[in-house]
């Protein structure tokens, strides 16, 4: 079921699966991401965080310039938090953005898992 439905993101709840899956399409700008924060908040909300895997989908995910890669470390690091059950973070078609994603991972203390596809 899709609870968000807009042009630099998805969100969607699979009750079946137990899973909470969030999709960035492009490139996330600043201004984007107050609405994106509102609406994960909401989204996260509806479901009990520790019998859920949260699914974040960058396939469509675009390189994001070197002045935001210290923002990608915060988001990776704040999805950690979560209390999710998981963490799955679906690599981008884009082979730099999956540079960009790895090193963040690296540098932060994420207990997910980097996944070539969904499943």
């Amino acid at each position: 079921m899709i609870v968000v439905d807009k042009k630099k993101y998805k969100m969607a709840i699979n009750e079946v699966a137990k899973e909470v899956h969030v999709q960035v399409i492009g490139l996330m700008r600043e201004e984007d991401a107050e609405g994106y924060m509102v609406d994960l908040q909401d989204t996260i909300n509806k479901v009990p965080r520790h019998e859920y895997t949260f699914v974040v989908d960058g396939t469509h995910q675009t390189p994001v310039p070197s002045k935001v890669v210290p923002q990608l470390e915060q988001t990776m690091q704040f999805y950690s938090s979560l209390g999710f059950k998981n963490v799955l973070v679906v690599k981008p078609k884009s082979k730099i953005a999956q540079v960009q994603i790895r090193n963040a991972l690296e540098r932060i203390d994420f207990t997910g898992t980097f996944i070539d596809k969904v499943q």
